[in-house]
């Protein structure tokens, strides 16, 4: 399966195109999906999606988590769009209030009973790798994509994946606007959990007592909710012509002809 993050891809396409492209997000979105498509051949796709107009647990538990984010209204109005194209093409849609795209990612790789490749660049989705999941990460635009297994986050963060989710409530998350426990960075957090394995097991050794609840309510936000409710997982073949016609009634008549010729092969 390919569990895709809606969000970081279409924000990276609406960022990497000019906007003088009509809908610049839907074609640079689509055109990506296509090339994983084709790159991966996965049996299922599935893509995440944030509901902006809904706050989740994690705003109504922590106010300040992502505050200060602002979108401009051509992006709005495109992720509204972009949950249609990807049903037009044939693929799952995880979209519901209260949870964000991350949380669909963590239950399709939870449930899905094969091997499963998470494309995102949150790398909060690296607590979800395992010897099953890996994740694809962008490096550049969306052209170059980096598979992150078990190994790779060892080395890039001294700590298994499961431990990712204590990594972050220690060391903060300036994007989710998590502060940390205070005076500990990175490689400080990675040489608690070495030497603790979790969160609470450093607050059991006496560590952090007075920012005790603090740190447990930043991990709860910082863990990916596999309860997400996801629509029917099972294998798919693209529709690629529907989804020309779909993005053709948009005026994208270039990417209609690109997924038209597709089709015919």
């Amino acid at each position: 399966m390919l569990a895709l993050d809606g969000d970081s891809f279409a924000h990276r396409a609406y960022h990497a195109l000019p906007k003088s492209i009509r809908m610049n997000a839907v074609v640079g979105f689509t055109n990506m999906l296509v090339r994983l498509w084709e790159a991966e051949k996965p049996d299922s796709v599935l893509v995440g999606w944030d509901t902006l107009s809904v706050p989740t647990y994690r705003h109504e538990a922590f106010a300040a988590y992502q505050s200060g984010r602002v979108f401009e209204e051509s992006i709005l109005e495109q992720l509204e769009v972009l949950p249609d194209v990807v049903g037009a093409c044939g693929f799952a849609v995880g979209k519901a209030p209260g949870f964000e795209a991350d949380d669909f990612l963590a239950a399709a790789a939870h449930t899905w009973p094969g091997e499963v490749l998470v494309a995102t660049s949150d790398r909060d989705a690296f607590q979800l790798v395992s010897d099953r999941v890996t994740v694809l990460q962008p490096t550049r635009g969306v052209s170059e994509l980096a598979r992150i297994g078990p190994a790779e986050v060892r080395e890039r963060y001294g700590i298994e994946p499961e431990q990712v989710p204590d990594l972050i409530a220690l060391r903060g998350d300036p994007s989710d606007k998590l502060p940390g426990a205070r005076g500990i960075g990175p490689k400080k957090a990675a040489e608690i959990l070495r030497e603790y394995g979790t969160l609470e097991g450093a607050l059991a050794g006496g560590r952090f007592a007075a920012e005790a609840e603090d740190l447990r309510l930043y991990r709860r936000i910082a863990a990916m909710d596999v309860s997400a409710p996801l629509p029917p997982l099972v294998e798919q073949s693209p529709t690629w012509a529907e989804a020309s016609s779909f993005v053709r009634g948009l005026g994208l008549n270039a990417l209609a002809e690109r997924l038209a010729s597709i089709a015919a092969r």
